[in-house]
């Protein structure tokens, strides 16, 4: 599946956060990654990112579709990051 994660996390979470979610996906812009995962791996993400939040304080979303092929993606202004994909 293609997955689309941004979070929104507390200055002393946010370099843990990101380090463990470019374990599984691709840096594309500040507070934003993306990648395609097997659903367990989706999951071990989930799990793994849910252990350095505060749930009070943080916020993480996740957007899963079951393939690319019905996603679109334009970049308007400076691209960040490598992709894994092109358009």
């Amino acid at each position: 599946m293609f997955v689309l994660m941004f979070y929104d996390v507390g200055e002393k979470r946010v370099g843990k956060v990101l380090k463990t979610a470019r374990r599984y996906l691709t840096w594309i812009q500040n507070s934003v990654l993306e990648g395609d995962l097997s659903p367990a791996t989706f999951e071990a993400l989930k799990i793994d990112v849910r252990k350095i939040l505060d749930l009070q304080y943080d916020s993480v979303l996740f957007y899963a579709w079951r393939t690319e092929r019905y996603m679109s993606r334009e970049v308007v202004g400076v691209e960040r990051g490598c992709t894994d994909f092109m358009v």
